[in-house]
């Protein structure tokens, strides 16, 4: 009954995770329009190029801007409402706009621009909201949660999608039918987290700083009313960069401060993040991954769909499904077991996994016939995505956590590392498309192949292990043993644990 998945944030929050799968990065739908535009509407692949590249290029200039007034805005889940609706209208308008070889190529630009811009506010607002509830402590578990439930929403909603397609074929333009759908779930169940169940403070990773570690050792075990110093936060973005000094830090309500006052809230400025070498060094890990891998799925669909007709539009169709099934796994495992064998292990199955599916793809494609079974073959290649995709969105969303602990941008760090996947995956879009239209799909293939060793291979001799050691003992052993203030958060557990309704917060601060 629906009541029963009602009755805490963090169970709404996994309904609006399973809708918001499709909606969520624009991806999903923007792979489906290139085989709508490739089959349906005469488009050539550097049409089709240009549009994934606008879109890409849109997503990179406003997402880390979008992270930055996300971690000011205590109004949330509206902006994320908002952003649904929007992208929405713009998927829909692509598919009933669009006319034959790209006539009206200018307005799709702009459109994918826009849809750029929008969903942009996805990301950093789903995840600063997860936070904001269960903490970082929790984000593990949570985070995990609602990538199995994005997966999971995706690949119904695209199954649905592709049935439409296959019979009202040629009309396939109906599939994108399936938005509107998981936009209206979407917005139903955001409006059902209560205000109070979001700590605005703790969505941003906020640090309490004090000089008592004793009393903080004696109060472990119970959580306790909110601090004295943490005021609501300002509802206006700060312009403080700190410019001045990499030390100079902003309070909850964004004005500078140098005092070193107990129990103050202090975000780290801009600059004295922009400035941490770990968090640059990760930054360039999220561009180089998605530079290579952004375009291997999209290449794969049109390779399927390209003269098979209806078939080819189902098999297109369930490259994304197969895939994305393959994600809810590698989402739960990651959520698992991140814990305990640390985040990097995992990391790098998923960065490895590109170049070894690449490599299956050239071999396939280098066969002289390609048979129904070699193009069932083809299609099986997606578990490797499922595997490399599923695993970069899960544990991206962690490290940027552990990275960003206790500075109070969250949002913001989140904006920065999604903002480099953007733009990887843009300069993939168009130069996978240029190097499928010029050289062919196999060396395509082959180039992207390589290109997604150097990533995997600098985060295995750059990259330490980022998991925070009072998250590991708080797995172990069900407790803190101080850390980062956003592992002070209380949590129940979201399976064992009933929690009645109640216009309680259902986290509050716990010194640590």
């Amino acid at each position: 009954m629906i009541s029963l998945f009602t009755r805490n944030a963090r169970e709404l929050l996994t309904w609006v995770a399973l809708f918001l799968g499709e909606l969520r990065d624009g991806l999903t739908m923007i792979n489906m329009q290139n085989a709508f535009l490739l089959t349906t509407k005469k488009y050539t692949e550097k049409q089709a190029g240009v549009l994934f590249f606008t879109f890409g290029m849109s997503q990179f200039l406003f997402q880390t801007p979008a992270g930055y007034i996300m971690d000011y805005s205590d109004k949330k889940v509206a902006l994320l409402a908002t952003a649904a609706i929007l992208t929405t209208t713009v998927t829909v308008m692509t598919a009933t706009l669009a006319q034959d070889y790209g006539a009206n190529l200018g307005l799709m630009v702009f459109l994918k621009f826009l849809q750029g811009a929008i969903t942009a506010l996805i990301p950093p607002g789903l995840n600063s909201i997860t936070q904001g509830i269960v903490g970082s402590v929790g984000m593990t578990h949570q985070v995990s949660r609602n990538e199995m439930m994005n997966h999971l929403g995706t690949s119904i909603l695209v199954l649905t999608g592709c049935i439409t397609a296959y019979f009202l074929y040629p009309n396939i333009g109906w599939l994108f039918i399936v938005s509107p759908i998981a936009c209206a779930a979407t917005v139903y169940y955001l409006f059902r987290i209560k205000p109070e169940h979001i700590d605005h403070n703790a969505a941003r990773g906020l640090k309490v700083q004090s000089d008592a570690p004793d009393e903080v050792a004696s109060q472990l075990s119970k959580p306790l009313p909110t601090l004295p110093g943490n005021k609501k936060i300002s509802t206006q973005p700060s312009f403080v960069f700190g410019f001045e000094g990499s030390n100079n830090n902003a309070t909850a309500d964004g004005s500078s401060s140098t005092t070193e006052d107990p129990n103050v809230l202090r975000a780290n400025t801009p600059l004295s993040v922009l400035r941490d070498p770990l968090l640059l060094l990760f930054t360039a890990v999220c561009f180089l991954f998605h530079t290579a891998n952004g375009c291997v799925l999209p290449l794969v669909m049109q390779t399927l769909a390209l003269g098979d007709g209806r078939r080819g539009i189902v098999m297109s169709g369930m490259c994304i499904i197969i895939a994305q099934l393959m994600m809810v796994c590698s989402a739960k495992v990651c959520g698992d077991y991140s814990r305990i064998y640390g985040r990097k292990i995992l990391f790098l199955i998923g960065l490895f996994s590109v170049s070894i599916r690449c490599g299956i793809i050239v071999s396939l494609l280098s066969l002289q016939s390609q048979s129904a079974f070699v193009r069932v073959l083809l299609l099986s290649t997606q578990i490797l995505d499922g595997v490399g995709a599923g695993v970069f969105g899960t544990m991206y969303i962690l490290v940027t956590s552990d990275i960003s602990g206790g500075t109070g941008r969250f949002s913001f760090t989140l904006g920065i590392t999604t903002a480099a996947a953007s733009i990887g995956g843009t300069v993939s879009g168009y130069l996978g498309e240029m190097l499928a239209q010029d050289f062919g799909y196999s060396k395509a293939f082959a180039i992207l192949g390589a290109m997604s060793l150097i990533p995997a291979f600098s985060y295995m001799f750059l990259m330490p292990e980022t998991l925070p050691a009072d998250i590991t003992d708080l797995g172990a052993a069900g407790s803190t043993k101080g850390g980062s203030p956003m592992d002070g958060i209380a949590e129940e557990d979201p399976i064992t644990t009933p929690h009645e309704e109640s216009d309680q917060p259902t986290s509050q601060y716990v010194l640590s």
